[in-house]
């Protein structure tokens, strides 16, 4: 296959013929779109001075205070070892140490057998220092394996580092195919997961980014494609954790260029949306192979101002990255009596101070959607006129859903034969004050009541069994006397509205006298009802 950055073409080829980008860097290996990025501001970036004229990239730590890269860099068999394709050195691993301000000082070839008359870059260490994973030319024991075009693929080597830092014990890995390529190692912060990058049978596009796990007992599982969101049909490669951050590059739509660095937040089942890096990581080139400790890291980059091929840039992040978490919420308003779809219904969404995060209208199918913040609790409301409100009360989980979460509202008519349809509202024990939740009920009867001038409505108050008979009535009589005070203050004509006390005679649940109930249960009898009377009714409350 065969990665170019000026055609982005893959295809097979014979090992002489191949493109530059694909070997430098596709070798070594070579719903919805990310637009969103990172400001600018957010990063400091620096050529570092061990770049040369010739390719120096992939980057890797070896615990905290080394550095391992690849680079053509032997000048005495420059001649001999020359790539045809790009007039340059095969690639070979180098370990310097990191400096305070960036720079990579002390650069030596890596110890061990690990450097081949062909290319070798891009490695993954275990926090022991102990095992590393790399990316090599599939030769192995002296021996060049082509696939059946004549290709010479890349292909995943894993070696003991001893104390001297030789690689020693060099071994291909199971899941290696001379078929297809795979490389570009990474490994999870616990040591149990396998990043790489494969253009292997069953990819997305032209370069994937799959998963192994690493078993107990030295075995590795069944290799996964990561899939979308991360998996596109352009480019995937470089992969890099940092906990439960990965980042990679891709040459997807809507980049800065070619090859752009993304990051994306891995929940349990579920992966994030992809974050673009923005401007200075991202630039019109190809920039690829990032890498990071805390707020310092590492990556690299063709951009037009770099010294050679491909550079090194060391950067410095001013804040930490922030990748919001975010599910998508969709549902269907019906009318409640006919169960039709209901259009132009307000839906509105609700933090749990009761502050509105967003509107948005049903559209002609009833149908309406949010994107909200995960594992945070919201409250969903819907109103049109003529109808009733309904709402609903949510708490997202704390992980990405691949399907959005369904919250349908069912919205009745307000007036249902001589009952009017809003929330009954209710009063605190021993009170009859108009409570903010009464009082946002009431309003809505005010404004029915001023759309139709022909209603005359009875206001009737109940309390709960608590009390003697006596007093129950006389409570319910001044929650009535109070109701009917609201709504005629907010100039509905008191001729309209009547007052009526009923006492404990209309229980709505079974809590009678020396019946023990849950102060919620008795809230629900301590209430006021709103029936449609065809004339005034006497008021029984003065």
């Amino acid at each position: 296959m065969n990665f170019s950055k000026k055609n982005h073409k893959l295809q097979p080829v014979n090992m002489y013929n191949m493109s530059k980008k694909y070997i430098i860097i596709a070798l070594l290996l070579s719903s919805a779109l990310a637009t969103s990025q990172t400001s600018a501001g957010e990063y400091v970036i620096k050529n570092i001075s061990i770049n040369t004229e010739y390719a120096d990239f992939g980057t890797s730590y070896f615990g905290n205070d080394s550095i391992v890269f690849s680079s053509p860099r032997s000048k005495r068999s420059i001649v001999k070892n020359i790539w045809l394709p790009n007039s340059q050195p095969y690639l070979d691993l180098y370990i310097g140490s990191i400096e305070n301000n960036g720079e990579i000082a002390g650069k030596h070839k890596v110890k061990g057998n690990v450097n081949t008359k062909f290319h070798e870059a891009t490695v993954a260490f275990t926090k022991d220092k102990k095992t590393v994973y790399f990316t090599s030319n599939n030769y192995y024991h002296n021996e060049v394996k082509n696939d059946t075009t004549g290709v010479l693929r890349l292909q995943l080597f894993k070696a003991s580092v001893q104390k001297d830092g030789e690689w020693t014990d060099i071994k291909k890995l199971p899941f290696n195919n001379d078929e297809y390529s795979t490389g570009h190692p990474a490994l999870s912060e616990d040591g149990k997961k396998l990043y790489f990058v494969s253009d292997r049978p069953g990819s997305f596009g032209k370069t994937d980014i799959y998963v192994v796990d690493l078993k107990e007992d030295g075995t590795y599982g069944e290799p996964k494609n990561l899939g979308a969101p991360v998996n596109t049909k352009g480019k995937e490669m470089f992969p890099f954790i940092d906990g439960d951050i990965i980042y990679f590059s891709s040459d997807r739509e809507n980049g800065l260029g070619g090859l752009d660095i993304y990051a994306c937040k891995m929940y349990n089942t579920t992966i994030s949306k992809p974050l673009n890096l923005g401007v200075p990581i991202n630039s019109p080139n190809d920039d690829f192979a990032f890498i990071k400790k805390q707020d310092k890291g590492y990556f690299s980059s063709n951009r037009k101002e770099g010294v050679g091929d491909d550079d090194i840039y060391s950067f410095l992040r001013n804040k930490p990255l922030e990748i919001e978490c975010t599910q998508e919420i969709s549902g269907l308003v019906k009318n409640k009596e006919t169960q039709e779809n209901l259009a132009g219904v307000e839906i509105k969404l609700l933090d749990k101070e009761g502050n509105i995060v967003k509107t948005v209208v049903s559209d002609e199918n009833g149908l309406y959607r949010f994107t909200v913040k995960c594992n945070t609790a919201y409250k969903i409301t819907g109103d049109k006129i003529d109808f009733q409100d309904d709402n609903a009360s949510i708490t997202t989980i704390n992980d990405i859903v691949e399907k959005p979460i369904e919250v349908a509202l069912a919205l009745a008519p307000e007036i249902v034969e001589n009952k009017i349809n809003i929330e009954n509202i209710y009063f605190d024990l021993d009170k009859w004050n108009i409570r903010p939740d009464a009082a946002a009920e009431l309003d809505k009867l005010v404004q029915i009541m001023k759309d139709h001038p022909e209603l005359n409505v009875e206001a009737g108050s109940h309390t709960d069994s608590r009390a003697t008979e006596a007093y129950n009535n006389r409570l319910s009589k001044r929650r009535a006397k109070a109701t009917v005070k609201y709504i005629v203050s907010k100039g509905i004509d008191a001729k309209r509205i009547t007052a009526k006390g009923y006492g404990e005679t209309q229980l709505t649940n079974g809590c009678t006298d020396d019946v023990e109930c849950t102060d919620e249960q008795h809230q629900m009898n301590r209430r006021t009802e709103f029936v449609i009377v065809s004339d005034k009714k006497e008021d029984d409350t003065k």
